[in-house]
């Protein structure tokens, strides 16, 4: 698979509709991080939100054949991700206590671009673990959406369809929560580093998936 890696979502699909099933590697590893995040931002843990992903990439498998090339392909994975997430969380009862947040719509942003070394690498586990339980504090409305827009990369159109709410609700919503999350986070990291799935465990996933779409 050496030159596969620059293959665009599409033309891994047109190929691996059209027999080359193994090529279905590249889509597991490319979108392994995005779909550990939302299932760690809808308050899973860790081996939770693997099962997830990984019954997310068969969902998706299964669908292939009715995926719209005019789509966006990452948009509609994690639709997939969001629905197996809810159906859990409706399937067990999950509940989730929240305090309440004094909210101040005027707050300065939480994540700004005067921070030029945001895109360093720091790999502070406790760091790590700060952040995914402050997110955790945050009612789900408004933890969905940062996940949605500022650790998946989604712009306001993509997230309000995924979520089904208005665009200035996804901007309402946002603010709230980087209101919420501002006390609590340094400015100096950057949305990147949140909820990072290591490449050990990308590893095992993807095997876990090639093994069972190889069986279908």
């Amino acid at each position: 698979m050496q030159q596969s890696d620059k293959l665009s979502e599409t033309e891994i699909i047109d190929r691996v509709l059209k027999g080359e099933k193994l090529l279905y590697e590249l889509i597991v590893r490319r979108f392994n991080s995005y779909l550990y995040k939302i299932g760690r931002s809808y308050n899973y843990n860790h081996e939770d939100t693997q099962d997830l992903m990984q019954d997310t990439y068969i969902d998706a498998y299964k669908s292939l054949s009715q995926f719209k090339n005019h789509s966006n392909f990452k948009t509609w994975l994690i639709r997939i991700m969001l629905n197996n997430c809810f159906r859990k969380k409706e399937k067990f009862s999950f509940k989730n206590e929240f305090a309440k947040a004094d909210l101040n719509e005027n707050v300065t942003p939480m994540f700004t671009n005067s921070n030029n070394d945001a895109n360093k690498n720091i790999h502070n586990r406790e760091l790590g673990r700060v952040i995914e339980e402050s997110l955790s504090k945050i009612p789900e409305e408004y933890r969905m959406v940062f996940s949605l827009r500022e650790i998946s990369g989604l712009n306001v159109s993509e997230t309000a369809d995924l979520l089904n709410i208005s665009q200035a609700n996804v901007k309402v919503r946002l603010n709230r929560a980087k209101v919420m999350l501002r006390e609590q986070l340094e400015k100096s990291y950057s949305t990147s580093e949140l909820f990072e799935f290591n490449l050990i465990y990308c590893d095992a996933l993807t095997a876990n998936v090639m093994q069972k779409i190889n069986e279908l």
